[in-house]
């Protein structure tokens, strides 16, 4: 669970809050637990545990289940629609990484004040 010093209101705006139970996640992708559960064995998701023990996802899991589900819902395998969420996450960060590179590269003040 979050530490105390944190304010609700900022929990809010944090795409990464554990704030949804297994059954709001379930309801609002529109899927069984189960297929939560499976997420986690691939290791798509991992989930934050409350102080109980549930399961607790995030805005940010909630996307990348949803994706997940697009995937399953076309006839992809939920292991191989696991491995392509994976890479094609991996692949944003990448192209992240190297538009920061290139603009750094243009602009070498930047890379002072970075």
């Amino acid at each position: 669970m979050p530490p105390a010093s944190s304010r609700p209101v900022d929990n809010l705006d944090d795409d990464d809050y554990p704030a949804y139970t297994m059954g709001r996640a379930a309801e609002i992708l529109g899927t069984t637990p189960a297929f939560l559960r499976a997420l986690g064995e691939h290791r798509l998701i991992t989930p934050l545990r409350s102080d109980g023990g549930h399961r607790r996802y995030s805005r940010y899991q909630l996307r990348i289940a949803a994706r997940a589900r697009e995937l399953v819902d076309q006839g992809t395998p939920i292991e191989a629609a696991c491995r392509i969420v994976i890479l094609e996450d991996q692949l944003e960060e990448a192209q992240r990484i190297n538009q920061q590179l290139r603009t750094q590269r243009r602009d070498p003040q930047s890379q002072t004040s970075a």
